[in-house]
């Protein structure tokens, strides 16, 4: 427990981890603002390049923290400008994607920011009391897992409110889980050792449909003020109910952000609206990063690409000075999604729509091929067109999830 006293009392140390930390920062910030890039596939292409990076394993730690940290501030700015996200912003996408072309774009990343931001502050002093209850539980609950994602599909097909979106999500995510089924195990050669399906699965089915509808569209409207409309008090219960989500998140394999995000709506006073969406489920994927830390410590188990490569450069788990670099990263992604987004909307508004969305669709095959090979475009390919399921049949996304879930259900 010396080693907080140790940097307090040497500077040097103090401004080595900021710069380490900033570092890390400025790599989280490319990753989030490229469209359809997951932060999996990020935190594995940093797992192959850590080993090599000179400094000391515990700033190396840091660094990886603070790019996973600030990717989940940034990776909602093309999910919402551009309708595609990573597989933790996929609830969130369509929702913020409607604000952006109601014209209120900047309001909707000042949510984001605020929820990811709240997730932070309050995951800090939450985790070690909420770490030791979802240990107490986690046996069972691990035991018991294939009901528990029973109980939380059915759940999400009875919300829906017309039986045409209930056949729709039904067969949304019968689609999707068979299409995991087939191509989660898959291992295809790539040109990235660091690659694999999720990168083409995800961009498929959250990020093309938005795109290929989008090439017939007008392109986005003129944004307006970025005053937020919700209470401060629902932002505050949304942000900590998806704080808490993101312990569960962090501890249980199969629970996803998006998953976890709609069970905080469902509880959380005006939790249905679009501008819920987003705080709740940026507060779940960024407090995911914190509690997956300390998933490590408690149970040995990394939960997520960045704590798996936070694991491959063995950086010792100093807690204190981790959280630290944690937090420190919030307070610079909190400043980031704002004053980037805020331009990443302005330049996305002055350009043309639909040539922009052709080029993202062709980065996203790019992706897919860089991080499945041949196979990956026929993965993007079937995605796609399971992805227009729920849009045409007028179904929520989140059944898209299937993909993950399904499979886990069925114990493949």
């Amino acid at each position: 427990m010396a080693a907080p006293v140790e940097f307090v009392s040497q500077p040097k140390l103090t401004v080595q981890l900021c710069a380490w930390v900033l570092a890390g920062s400025a790599l989280g910030t490319c990753s989030g603002l490229v469209p359809g890039l997951h932060a999996n596939n990020f935190a594995l292409l940093l797992a192959g390049i850590a080993p090599s990076v000179p400094g000391p394993p515990l700033f190396v730690g840091c660094a990886m923290l603070a790019a996973g940290v600030v990717h989940t501030f940034l990776n909602a700015v093309p999910a919402m400008a551009l309708g595609v996200p990573d597989a933790e912003m996929a609830v969130t996408a369509l929702p913020g994607h409607r604000l952006v072309l109601a014209g209120r774009g900047y309001e909707a990343i000042r949510l984001s920011a605020v929820g990811s931001v709240l997730a932070v502050l309050a995951a800090v002093p939450l985790a070690v009391p909420v770490t030791r209850a979802v240990t107490a539980v986690y046996p069972a609950v691990r035991e018991h897992l294939s009901l528990v994602l029973v109980l939380i599909t059915v759940a999400l097909l009875a919300s829906e409110r017309t039986w045409r979106s209930r056949v729709g999500g039904t067969l949304s995510f019968a689609l999707a889980t068979a299409l995991g089924a087939l191509a989660l195990d898959l291992s295809p050669a790539a040109p990235l050792e660091s690659g694999g399906t999720l990168a083409p699965l995800f961009a498929g089915l959250f990020g093309a449909p938005v795109l290929l509808d989008a090439i017939r569209g007008s392109g986005l409207p003129r944004q307006t003020g970025d005053g937020i409309v919700m209470s401060r008090g629902v932002i505050g219960a949304t942000a900590i109910a998806g704080t808490l989500a993101g312990a569960a998140v962090g501890y249980l394999p199969g629970i996803t952000a998006a998953i976890a995000a709609v069970a905080v709506l469902a509880v959380v006073p005006d939790g249905a609206s679009d501008r819920g969406y987003i705080v709740a489920t940026s507060g779940v994927d960024t407090a995911n990063t914190i509690f997956a830390l300390f998933a490590l410590v408690a149970i040995g188990q990394p939960r997520t690409g960045v704590m798996v490569a936070f694991d491959t450069v063995g950086a010792p788990l100093e807690l204190p000075i981790l959280l630290a670099a944690v937090v420190l990263a919030g307070v610079v992604g909190f400043v980031l999604v704002i004053v980037v987004g805020d331009a990443y909307l302005e330049l996305i508004g002055r350009l043309t729509y639909w040539k922009i969305s052709a080029a993202v669709l062709a980065l996203l095959l790019v992706l897919a091929f860089l991080f499945a090979g041949p196979a990956g475009i026929a993965i993007f390919v079937a995605a796609t067109a399971v992805g227009m399921v729920p849009i045409r049949l007028r179904a929520r996304r989140v059944h898209l999830m299937g993909v993950l879930i399904g499979p886990l259900m069925l114990g493949l």
